[in-house]
């Protein structure tokens, strides 16, 4: 398995990910979830090992337009916020890197350089 970023192409955060990563000379493909979409079952997965908390932005735009209703419903059952992350990739928090490097599995959510640096050094 390599790496995989997923995210949004016009992302400054993705920006600096590819950036880091490049820098360390690690191999990765980028999945865009504006163009490609994203499964059920890789967001379960995630929420699954990183928590909801983590995984669901809610200070972007996207959180903010939900109605008070659905962000009660997200608040309340993890299903629900699950459901709205797929219908509403925007509100993954960004990035997602996920694969295997020097045989460790990798799983990372945001974006910090040094946390970048331990896991792919």
């Amino acid at each position: 398995m390599t790496i995989t970023i997923y995210g949004i192409k016009s992302c400054s955060t993705i920006k600096k990910t590819v950036t880091k990563l490049d820098e360390l000379g690690v191999d990765y493909t980028f999945h865009d979830y504006k163009k490609q979409g994203i499964d059920k079952a890789n967001v379960q997965r995630w929420v699954d090992k990183l928590g909801v908390d983590k995984v669901l932005n809610k200070r972007g735009t996207t959180w903010r337009k939900l109605s008070d209703e659905q962000k009660q419903a997200a608040d309340a059952a993890v299903n629900t916020a699950i459901d709205l992350l797929v219908e509403n990739t925007s509100m993954i928090k960004r990035p997602l890197v996920e694969g295997v490097h020097n045989k460790q599995p990798i799983l990372l959510c945001g974006f910090d350089a040094e946390t970048f640096d331990n896991a792919f050094s």
